[in-house]
Formats: structure tokens, C-alpha cells, sequence
């Protein structure tokens, strides 16, 4: 069902968030080799139930979650509800990419605004902050920016003095510190509409490279810590990661 688009959407509460949950994570299979990635237990729950309580405090509502790899485990695992969060699901029928699946969702997203987190990464920002930034800025879209001591292993943003996203590099080959894509973003719901439906794309490849060159791209700095769970090593943080776990 078409929704219609809320254009008087302001607050944080108002717009739903989007996470990808969709991915293989074929480098996690030595750790988890039983399950798809963002189910990964991390302190006897899912890796994405810890992602999905802490939108919960930043008072998001609602998520719709991108699933392809093992759907229905992923919807078997999370339900209908996760606290006050409405789960709704929109499961690709053969793979899509990351772009091509956040497109598939648009009809289920009805504000101007698109909150799009990774599933299988958590980073330490202020949501509320974020999002009055990328509104305060007029921004077409905001990427949160990490920074981290070896950015060899994800995309390397590079920032203007005045915030502008001037280039990124898309997992880089240079070791060393840096600011990455932490994957989390503020979308403008019109670049989504501009993408081509029913295609295999790649948001990171193909699309926030030609918004880079097109759109006010910005970046907001994360000064926290940040955790991808992509590969055994990493994984193997998440545990301290999350100190304060429900029980």
C-alpha cells in the first residue's frame, strides 16, 4: 500500500528508520557460523536487538527492516514489536544491494526524511543531535562520520573545513586513522525517489558517490566509539562494546 508522504514531519520521533539486515556475512562464519550476521548473539541476544533498543531511547517509533540472506529468521527472531519499536519488514525476492533494497522500501516510507542505519554496526552518536543538524544545515543528505585508528577496512570520508563530504572512498586500501562511513545516514526522501526501482544497486558504490558531485552532501562527526561486527576479530568487541546490557 502507497502511503502518503507526511511533509510536516519535524521531529525525530516523526520518521521511520530504515536498517539494512540483509547481508551475508561470509567473514563471520568462523564465529557464527549458525546464524546470519546482525542475529549474531552479542550478551545472549541479537546484535541488532542492541541496535534496535538504542533507536528506541532516541525516541524512534517505528523501523522497517531490509532483509534477503535468511529473512525469515531475521523476522522470526525480532517479531512485530522490539519495546516501544514497531518492526515492519520488506524482504528482497532476489538480491537487490543495499540500494536497490532501500528503493524496494520507499512506499512504506512516508516522511520527507529517511533515517538508514547498517545492521550490523553500531556507533555512538546522538541521534537527537543528528538529526536537528542535517535540518539546521538544509543538508539533501548526512552521513555520520567515525572516527577510527586503522580506516583500511571501511569508507573513507573526506570533509570540507565546513563539513561538505568532498570524496569517499569506499573501503580503502590505506591503513592508518581517519574519518569513516559509520553507516548511519539522514536521507532526503527525494534522492530516494530519484533511484531506478527493481534494480541491483549499490548505495555505496554507485549512488553516494553521485550525490557527492550533485547534492549538499554533508558529514557529522562521531567522536564515540564505533563497532562493525564484519569480520571474527571485530565481533569479538562487541561484547565489551555494550557494557550496560539488559538482562
Amino acid at each position: 500500500m502507497l502511503l502518503t508522504v507526511d511533509r510536516a514531519a519535524t521531529r525525530l520521533s516523526d520518521i521511520p528508520a530504515v536498517v539494512l539486515a540483509g547481508g551475508l556475512g561470509m567473514r563471520l562464519r568462523a564465529a557464527v557460523a549458525d546464524a546470519t550476521k546482525v542475529l549474531a548473539p552479542v550478551h545472549g541476544r541479537p546484535f541488532l536487538e542492541h541496535v534496535l533498543e538504542r533507536l528506541a531511547a532516541a525516541s524512534l517509533r517505528r523501523v522497517v527492516l531490509l532483509t534477503g540472506y535468511r529473512a525469515e529468521e531475521v523476522e522470526r527472531a525480532l517479531g512485530a514489536r522490539c519495546g516501544p519499536l514497531r518492526l515492519e519488514y520488506s524482504r528482497e525476492t532476489r538480491p537487490l544491494g543495499t540500494g536497490g533494497a532501500l528503493r524496494q522500501a520507499l512506499e512504506r516510507l512516508d516522511t520527507p526524511t529517511v533515517l538508514l542505519l547498517n545492521g550490523d554496526s553500531c556507533c555512538d552518536i546522538d541521534l537527537q543531535a543528528f538529526f536537528a543538524w542535517h535540518r539546521r544545515r538544509r543538508a539533501d543528505l548526512t552521513i555520520a562520520a567515525a572516527r577510527v585508528a586503522d580506516a583500511s577496512r571501511f569508507g573513507l570520508v573526506r570533509l570540507s573545513m565546513e563539513s561538505k563530504v568532498v570524496r569517499f572512498f569506499e573501503k580503502s586500501a590505506a591503513a592508518g586513522p581517519g574519518w569513516i562511513n559509520a553507516g548511519v545516514y539522514l536521507i532526503q526522501r527525494r534522492l530516494l525517489e530519484a533511484m531506478p526501482p527493481g534494480q541491483s544497486l549499490s548505495l555505496e558504490r554507485e549512488w553516494l558517490p553521485r550525490w557527492i558531485a550533485t547534492e549538499r552532501v554533508l558529514g557529522f562527526k562521531c567522536t564515540g566509539p564505533f563497532l562493525d561486527i564484519g569480520t571474527p576479530e571485530s565481533y569479538a568487541a562487541a561484547e565489551s562494546y555494550f557494557v550496560n546490557p539488559k538482562r
